[in-house]
């Protein structure tokens, strides 16, 4: 490689790792913090749910003489608060450092673990496999329940439930070929 093209090749690497000063370029970049006011109003969500989870959890104690099926129905409930909760986070957190900003977080000692190693299609499967968990204890609810549940309505949750199954495991099995396809390319 000669002087020239060394020259040349430092000052094409410089200016890729200078900011564009297009005020377009600036101006697209820049609108990716129009998400921001999306990501707080998820967390005025979670206040809710928060909210919703200590209703419930004072609904349980003032019905002491509740069969057991409706105490698991209420507990049911509970968790199904906190799963959708966890949704929420997950949703919040991922999405605001994948689309908005770093939230340089790695050194502190409450950082959620996914959190280290998530990318777009983890986080695709993590937020499937959420969604699951949020259908089974809605079709778990309806099990408990089933005298009072329309026989169309059991079966549409069922329905429901395996094609989100089935999607997670598209997704995954997506995710995989991919990670593999990467793998192979970085080896050759």
């Amino acid at each position: 490689m000669t002087e020239q093209d060394t020259n040349h090749h430092q000052t094409t690497t410089q200016e890729c790792e200078k900011p564009s000063r297009h005020p377009l370029s600036s101006l697209i970049f820049f609108s990716r913090w129009l998400q921001a006011p999306l990501y707080l109003g998820l967390i005025i969500g979670q206040c809710y749910y928060v909210y919703r989870f200590f209703l419930e959890l004072i609904e349980i104690f003032q019905a002491p003489n509740m069969t057991d099926n409706d105490a698991v129905i209420l507990i049911l409930g509970l968790i199904d608060v906190v799963m959708i909760s966890n949704l929420l986070i997950m949703i919040i957190i991922a999405g605001y450092e994948t689309f908005v900003s770093r939230l340089r977080v790695d050194d502190h000692p409450d950082c959620p673990e996914w959190l280290s190693h998530s990318n777009p299609n983890i986080m695709k499967v993590k937020l499937a496999m959420a969604l699951i968990g949020i259908s089974s204890i809605h079709l778990l609810k309806t099990f408990i329940n089933i005298e009072n549940i329309a026989p169309h309505v059991a079966q549409w949750q069922c329905v429901i439930h395996s094609i989100f199954l089935l999607s997670v495991i598209a997704l995954a099995w997506t995710s995989k070929i991919m990670a593999e396809s990467m793998g192979q390319k970085k080896n050759h």
